[in-house]
């Protein structure tokens, strides 16, 4: 059923009560007869979300008509939205593609257009769409829209050449949704919310059901973005502010309304892929060096400590908690950019973007969590991380976190320490049993100084013979160190380099070692 906000005077016809169109409960639509105009705003999506959380679940219903019903991926693939269908096609610098359903995306989303805070709702088209003649008969456009709805949307805009539409963002599943910054390919996504991720009872995956989609500022500097969420343990409501650049910007803010207390709940989620690395390469038959769409998880903790953890594909699920108080920032990075690292002409991993987030002060005591979940192939995602708070979050009460997103090649925290460009290890050529560990620092800030003090150390195990070596040519310095695990079946391992007096010179690098 469609919601509508009405500008203008109100009639006494329409005063009274009516079905609220999302929770059935009657609702007084008592206004006065000369009423101020309703501009749609973040605290309207709040206040539907509200409505929802006070009610019990619905699953929305997820039957699909013909052409759209079974689709495989090569005939999702074989519908593309048509450029002159786009209703910003009158608007300089940006565009907006809105997205079939079918495959895996069956869960209908309504799509509602905002011009100047005055909502006009978008209904699902098959007609703005082009079908592959190989899979779909020639009327699939003039096809009957039925109960459908859309599956998401694009947003493009001018970022990486003159005059073209580059693709900037898409949310589309759940509450997923990419990022891109300029020069950057599509990798990692972001979430809305996680909900029981790594848990024995299996993650609940809420879900955008409605969009707000305001026509871009004057400036052309930015898309605003409101969304819907719900799920059977809560709805809530979200703003997205997207400015596009060298890293796309994402000023987000979000109004949580739990229907139970969530104790297992993931805020400012993010979701990536790591099948292996120089770090972990010896049981992996592939010709490439390396196949990640992130390498590693960057950390500003509330002291300022800049923690750099390597990601692995671990045999068994891994879950490690960074406990914190208000922290600083915390992303998913890539940072190989060398094609040579990757060796991949067709995934170009090089160009997968990084995803930094900043929280708003006030975020309180909690923990940064990096979840590793084994794969078999680069075609999963298998890391998580996300910030997980001290306290539940209380059923019933409204909950608010804001915080930014970057996504691009280079975001995350730009304070002048050395940082770790690479992980490598292989088994120890000196000792039966050990492992050999390479990290390599970034060389700039070593330049006509004397070599930094290498401190390692260990959980459980013993490690032996760190040393550093300078390699000009590559700009590193290399800490180098054998781990011999002796009788421990898993270890926290921890490196940096420092000056004579301990002051950090270096991120701390920390990696989890488990036996296979």
């Amino acid at each position: 059923m469609e919601r509508r906000f009405f500008i203008g005077t109100m009639t006494a016809a329409l005063a009274g009560a009516m079905l609220h169109p999302r929770t059935g409960r009657a609702q007084d639509i008592t206004a006065p007869a000369e009423a101020e105009p309703v501009l749609f705003s973040f605290e309207e999506v709040a206040r539907i979300a509200a409505d929802l959380a006070r009610a019990p679940y619905v699953e929305p219903p997820s039957t699909l008509d013909p052409p759209f019903r079974d689709l495989g991926y090569d005939a999702y693939r074989g519908i593309r939205f048509r450029r002159e269908a786009d209703p910003w096609a009158g608007i300089p610098g940006f565009g907006l593609d809105l997205l079939p359903p079918g495959m895996l995306f069956t869960q209908p989303v309504r799509i509602n257009l905002v011009e100047a805070g005055v909502v006009r709702p978008f209904p699902f088209d098959p007609s703005v769409f082009d079908y592959h003649e190989n899979s779909f008969p020639p009327d699939a456009g003039q096809m009957p829209p039925g109960n459908m709805g859309w599956s998401g949307f694009r947003l493009r805009t001018v970022m990486n050449h003159p005059g073209f539409l580059d693709e900037m963002a898409v949310f589309q599943g759940a509450s997923y949704f990419r990022v891109l910054g300029r020069g950057s390919r599509y990798g990692l996504s972001a979430r809305g919310l996680a909900i029981g991720t790594g848990s024995r009872e299996g993650e609940e995956f809420p879900a955008f059901r409605e969009f707000w989609i305001h026509t871009p500022d004057q400036t052309g500097q930015s898309v605003t973005v409101h969304a819907l969420l719900d799920s059977p343990s809560v709805a809530g409501a979200f703003e997205f502010i997207l400015a596009p650049g060298d890293d796309t910007v994402v000023a987000t803010r979000a109004a949580l309304i739990p229907r139970r207390d969530l104790a297992d709940v993931g805020l400012a989620p993010l979701t990536s892929m790591f099948w292996f690395g120089p770090g972990d390469r010896g049981s992996f038959d592939d010709y490439r060096p390396a196949v990640h769409d992130s390498d590693g998880l960057e950390m500003v903790t509330g002291g300022g400590m800049r923690l750099w953890r390597a990601l692995s594909n671990p045999a068994t699920l891994q879950i490690s908690a960074f406990a914190d108080r208000n922290p600083r920032g915390f992303g998913l990075m890539q940072r190989g950019r060398d094609f040579e690292v990757y060796q991949d002409a067709e995934a170009r991993y090089e160009l997968r973007p990084s995803g930094w987030i900043q929280p708003a002060p006030g975020w309180g005591d909690g923990s940064v969590v990096l979840v590793e979940i084994p794969v078999q192939s680069e075609f999963h995602d298998n890391i998580v991380s996300f910030w997980k708070p001290a306290q539940p979050l209380v059923a019933g009460v409204r909950h608010d976190f804001a915080y930014e997103q970057r996504f691009g090649m280079a975001p995350g925290d730009g304070f002048p320490v050395a940082r770790v460009r690479q992980t490598r290890s292989g088994r120890s050529v000196n000792a039966q049993g050990a492992r050999s560990y390479f990290i390599d620092f970034d060389l700039d800030l070593f330049q006509d100084q004397p070599d930094p003090v290498a401190v390692v150390s260990a959980s459980a195990g013993n490690v032996e013979h760190p040393y550093v070596v300078r390699l000009p040519s590559e700009g590193l310095l290399r800490l180098a160190f054998e781990f011999r695990p002796e009788r421990t079946d898993l270890a926290e391992i921890t490196a940096r380099l420092e000056t004579p007096d301990g002051s950090p010179l270096s991120e701390t690098w920390l990696y989890r070692w488990t036996r296979e």
